[in-house]
């Protein structure tokens, strides 16, 4: 069946005109590697497919070639390659809704891809897109599941202004409001309130429920994103004192962090440099100052536009002078004429 496949393969290598029936029998081949534990080959036979420029193939069977190439390369741990690949499907193509299972497939290879680049905002968005397919919405268990991981991954993202407008957004979701998603409501709430989040009440409130989801369950990847929710207590935390103090002594930070100073220097560090937050540290004093403080550029600028105005305003005055020079001649030579 091998040699069958291989020789058939080689005849039709390079023909349009049965490029349609050597994709197909490519695949069958890489079924065949990978039934046999041999998924590395079965994954480099799959991606010797470009479907994508294939005019005469049917656009489903487009997308669930792609999705196998993308199954494969995940199961190889070539997660750039899935990325790449990825792009050959155009989202468009799942908002008709008549292929929910196509479109359920391929968001979860992009969570399953987004997790291993911690790209927590782009794994919610992907979850919401799972949440939004109607087959979803009629699994009230399968909602509910959905909705979770959009809290506990949208918490997780870094704050930037689209992670507040989209965690604003599900904070609106009615289905919150369910007995079972009352806690992640609250969640939700500690990050939009501005109040600082206390660690040790938050972990006390929420972290036997959370560390039994698969977000935070108790292995290498869970305790990461668990030791990284932990980080944005903390920056939720400094981006609340910078909206409330204009300086604030180091130490009193630290203690209300519950961190050593050594660790909020560097936290507050990374957010400056992010531009999170504008701060300067007066490392002697122990003293941080969250006044804003205006650009060397922007200072530049301005400081060049006033020289500007300055030098028209004294051409303007140096016109005015030498016109009244000029009309003061005209009349004394004028006068001297009449006498």
């Amino acid at each position: 069946m091998l040699k069958l496949i291989d020789t058939l393969r080689t005849v039709t290598a390079g023909k349009i005109y049965v490029e349609n029936e050597r994709a197909r029998l490519t695949h069958r081949l890489a079924k065949i590697h990978e039934k046999d534990d041999n998924v590395a080959e079965a994954a480099k036979i799959m991606q010797e497919l470009q479907v994508e420029t294939y005019g005469s193939m049917e656009r489903q069977e487009k997308v669930e070639l792609i999705l196998e190439q993308m199954r494969l390369c995940l199961a190889t741990k070539d997660f750039i390659r899935t990325q790449i690949i990825s792009k050959k499907i155009s989202t468009r193509y799942f908002e008709e809704g008549k292929h929910s299972d196509l479109k359920l497939k391929f968001y979860r290879y992009m969570i399953e891809l987004g997790q291993h680049e911690g790209d927590y905002l782009d794994i919610c968005k992907n979850f919401r897109q799972v949440y939004d397919t109607p087959c979803i919405q009629e699994n009230a268990e399968d909602k509910s599941a959905t909705l979770k991981n959009i809290v506990l991954y949208i918490v997780l993202a870094k704050f930037d202004n689209e992670q507040s407008d989209l965690i604003h957004r599900i904070k609106t979701e009615r289905a919150l409001d369910d007995d079972g998603l009352v806690m992640y409501r609250a969640i939700l709430e500690k990050f939009i309130t501005d109040e600082l989040i206390s660690q040790a009440e938050f972990c006390q409130n929420f972290e036997g429920e959370l560390r039994q989801t698969d977000a935070f369950s108790k292995s290498e990847a869970g305790d990461k994103r668990w030791s990284d929710l932990k980080a944005r207590i903390v920056e939720h935390n400094i981006r609340m004192m910078a909206k409330y103090y204009t300086k604030i002594r180091l130490a009193r930070m630290a203690h209300l962090l519950a961190l050593t100073e050594n660790e909020t220097e560097d936290c507050l560090s990374d957010m400056v440099v992010a531009g999170t937050v504008t701060a300067k540290t007066d490392r002697l004093e122990g003293i941080v100052d969250f006044t804003q403080q205006e650009d060397p550029l922007e200072a530049l600028n301005s400081w060049s536009s006033n020289t500007n105005k300055l030098m028209d305003l004294v051409m303007k005055t140096t016109h005015l002078i030498n016109k009244e020079e000029m009309v003061h001649k005209h009349l004394a030579s004028t006068g001297n004429a009449t006498e």
